[in-house]
C-alpha cells in the first residue's frame, strides 16, 4: 500500500468502525439508507466492514479465553499509531494469531466464508471505487455525518480536525492539489493544518472559505450561510467564483476576516466587511453548551431544539422577546426547564412530544 493511501485506509476503517457501532444500536430508515449509499460507495468499505463483522460474529468466542478482547482487538485495527497502515483481513488476522489453534481454525474459515460473500456482493453491484491508487489528482470523497443531539470529531488525513455539530453532514475531497470539504447541512469547525501549496476550502451554501491557517466555524441555516473565525485569518467568497492561482490566492472581491470577526452571507446579500462577535460563545457547542447574552427566549429555544429530544415550543407570543442570559448544557434540557420555571410568569409544561412554555 503507497504512502499517501494509509490515510485514505485509515479514515474508511474509522468509518466501518462508526457504521458498526451504529449498527448494533439500531439504525433509523434514514440511517439505514445512510449506510447503504455508503457500503456501495466503495469495495473497500465493504472489505472494513465485513472484517468487523467477522470480528463480532466469528471471534468473539474465540477471545474468551484470550488476554485480548474483541474490543481491544478493533481498537488495535483502528489505532491511528501504527506506522503502516494494512487493510483490516491483515491486521485482524496478525491480531488474533495468539489465540489457540483450534478456534482460529473456526475463525478462519469465517473470514474465508464472508470473504466470498464480499467478492460476489462486489460483482452483483459492479460498483466503481472511490479510492483508486491512493490520493493524487482525483479527489478521494469520505462523508461523514451526525444525528439529531449528535457531535462528533475526526482527525483528518493531512492532522486537520474537524468537528460536526448536530444534524451535521460534509463530504472530504482531497486530492494532490486541494484539500475540500463540503458542508452539506448543519454546522462544523475546522482546525487546519495550513498547507500553502494545498489550498483547504470549505463550500457551504452561497458561500466558499479559503483557510489561510486558521481555526473557524461555518453554519448553514435558513438558506444563509454563517462563517465565524476562532484563530488566524480565513477569506469568504461567492460558491462559483474561482479563487486566484488555482485556488492557492483568493480573489480580490473576496472578504477577509480574522479572529472574532463574523458574516453572514445569502443569495443577493454580500456585506462587504465582516461584524466583530465573540467566537468562543458562537462556538461553545464544541464545549457541549449553548451561551447567551440578552438573547430573546425565541432564539435561545431555537438552539436547544437543536439538541433536545422534545422541542420547545412558545405557546405566549409576548414570552418569545424575553431576553435570556446564561450558559446552558446542550444535553441537559432539564437544567433549562428548572431556569425558566424560576422565571417570573413563566410557565412550562412538559408532555410526552413537546416543552410548552407560556405566560402565567
Amino acid at each position: 500500500m503507497s504512502t499517501n493511501e494509509q490515510p485514505v485506509r485509515r479514515l474508511i476503517a474509522q468509518e466501518a468502525a462508526d457504521w458498526f457501532v451504529a449498527n448494533r444500536g439500531g439504525l433509523s430508515a434514514k440511517e439505514r439508507s445512510g449506510f447503504a449509499t455508503w457500503l456501495r460507495a466503495s469495495p473497500v468499505h465493504l472489505e472494513e466492514y465485513l472484517a468487523l463483522s467477522v470480528i463480532a460474529r466469528d471471534l468473539r468466542e474465540a477471545c474468551r479465553d484470550s488476554e485480548e478482547s474483541l474490543e481491544g482487538l478493533i481498537a488495535r485495527a483502528r489505532a491511528e499509531a501504527e506506522t503502516t497502515v494494512q487493510p483490516l483481513w491483515a491486521r485482524v488476522r496478525a491480531g488474533i494469531s495468539e489465540l489457540a489453534l483450534p478456534r482460529w481454525h473456526t475463525a478462519v474459515g469465517a473470514m474465508a466464508a464472508l470473504a466470498l460473500v464480499s467478492f460476489a456482493l462486489l460483482a452483483l453491484w459492479n460498483v466503481k471505487p472511490v479510492v483508486q491508487g491512493g490520493v493524487n489528482d482525483e479527489a478521494v470523497a469520505v462523508h461523514y455525518q451526525t444525528r439529531h443531539g449528535e457531535q462528533q470529531s475526526v482527525r483528518l488525513a493531512d492532522n486537520s480536525l474537524l468537528h460536526l455539530n448536530t444534524d451535521s453532514a460534509v463530504t472530504v475531497r482531497y486530492a494532490k492539489a486541494e484539500r475540500r470539504v463540503t458542508l452539506e447541512a448543519g454546522e462544523a469547525a475546522f482546525e487546519v493544518v495550513h498547507a500553502s501549496d494545498r489550498p483547504f476550502r470549505v463550500l457551504a451554501g452561497v458561500a466558499q472559505v479559503i483557510d489561510l491557517g486558521t481555526r473557524f466555524d461555518v453554519r448553514l441555516a435558513a438558506g444563509s450561510t454563517a462563517v465565524t473565525v476562532l484563530e488566524g485569518r480565513v477569506a469568504v467568497g461567492p460558491a462559483q467564483q474561482q479563487p486566484a492561482d488555482g485556488g492557492s490566492k483568493p480573489a480580490s472581491s473576496f472578504v477577509q476576516l480574522g479572529a472574532d470577526q463574523q458574516i453572514s452571507v445569502s443569495e443577493g446579500h454580500w456585506p462587504a466587511a465582516p461584524t466583530p462577535v465573540n467566537a468562543g460563545r458562537t462556538t461553545a457547542w464544541m464545549h457541549h453548551q449553548i451561551m447567551f447574552e440578552q438573547e430573546p427566549l425565541e432564539r435561545v429555544a431555537s438552539e436547544f431544539n437543536r439538541y433536545a429530544t422534545k422541542p420547545i415550543e412558545i405557546t405566549t407570543p409576548a414570552l418569545r422577546g424575553l431576553q435570556i442570559s446564561g450558559v446552558f448544557a446542550t444535553d441537559d434540557t432539564q437544567a433549562f426547564i428548572a431556569f425558566l420555571r424560576s422565571l417570573d410568569g413563566v410557565r412550562v409544561e412538559v408532555t410526552d412530544t413537546q416543552i410548552r412554555v407560556s405566560q402565567n
